[in-house]
């Protein structure tokens, strides 16, 4: 397959990245006809290079990020000779080796040199790479497997990069290492499909572990259009010994029928004060008393201490006192 994507004046194709769907990790009885790897809580990163010892990073936007991850440069000299394009994802690590997208973030968008210099020093990126297009001619029409074994071959390993191998046929052992490791899921890989530049493939899937919590609302935010006079989201907090603790906000997953009734619950319990201990960067909140629980499901924590990718689940009424 050639590559669809823009040719400049490097000896590279410009490559998007090839996109996964949501869902559940392959049938067992199918599982030999997959691949298996972790799913990194990151940013992904198309890596190319001349082959003359320089690299450029370009993120899924499309935007240059070379300047902002300097102590990537280096991988540039093990390719050189070998004008290439890969797939990787950078993340940060904390202190239990676990990627933190919190930590993450304040690398992001950084271009300034003596300021992503200090970063680097403090919270040094690392780059996860799991795939290669191009390798002095074009890989995208090649299988996952084979381009793995040319990946894997290059010997690409760094003190900020790495190809970890992947699991073959064994996703259940992948998904119980990824939950024991704190990782944020799997991705299945068929290990026959092509790379498919720009494209959200079925043949990629991904499956994220879900953390459930019971959140004390506090106050809401009004709807826009359709859902003006009802709650577009709720703002969370949870119960700590100094108080009631903002945790963020959640609207997603919020059923008509159930903003209708959380309007007319936190009708009745206004407060004219907001309920938290901590500052809530929300415009326009109104606060509640601290009555109702609900439970919701997130994907991990920000640096900040805020619910990443919150999503609601239910009221929950054995918890919740209204009189």
């Amino acid at each position: 397959m050639a590559p669809t994507a823009e040719r400049g004046s490097a000896p590279y194709p410009l490559i998007r990245p090839m996109l996964a769907t949501i869902g559940p990790l392959p049938a067992a009885v199918e599982e030999t006809a997959w691949a298996f790897e972790a799913k990194w809580d990151g940013a992904r990163c198309i890596v190319n290079t001349a082959g003359d010892g320089t690299l450029r990073l370009i993120t899924r936007a499309g935007n240059d990020a070379t300047a902002t991850y300097p102590e990537l440069g280096p991988l540039g000299a093990q390719l050189r000779g070998r004008p290439a394009v890969l797939d990787g994802e950078v993340v940060v690590l904390d202190a239990r080796g676990r990627p933190d997208f919190g930590l993450l973030q304040r690398r992001m968008g950084v271009v300034n040199p003596r300021r992503t210099a200090r970063l680097a020093m403090e919270h040094p990126v690392h780059l996860v790479l799991f795939d290669i297009m191009y390798l002095a001619g074009s890989l995208l029409g090649a299988p996952y497997y084979e381009r793995r074994s040319i990946l894997a071959g290059l010997g690409l390993s760094g003190p900020n990069w790495s190809a970890p191998a992947y699991v073959e046929g064994h996703g259940r052992q992948a998904w119980e290492a990824s939950l024991q490791g704190g990782l944020e899921g799997v991705v299945a890989k068929r290990l026959t499909s092509a790379y498919l530049p720009g494209v959200r493939s079925p043949e990629w899937r991904k499956t994220k572990h879900l953390q459930t919590l019971d959140v004390v609302i506090g106050g809401w935010t009004e709807g826009h259009g359709g859902l003006a006079g009802l709650p577009g989201s709720v703002l969370a907090g949870v119960a700590e010994p100094a108080g009631l603790r903002y945790v963020g906000s959640v609207g997603s997953g919020l059923s008509e029928r159930e903003r209708q009734e959380l309007a007319q619950y936190l009708g009745v319990i206004p407060l004219d004060r907001s309920p938290f201990v901590n500052p809530v960067d929300i415009a326009g909140p109104h606060w509640a008393e601290p009555r109702l629980v609900a439970e919701v499901s997130f994907t991990g924590w920000t640096s900040a201490g805020r619910l990443r990718h919150p999503v609601w689940h239910r009221l929950r009424p054995d918890l919740t006192r209204l009189g």
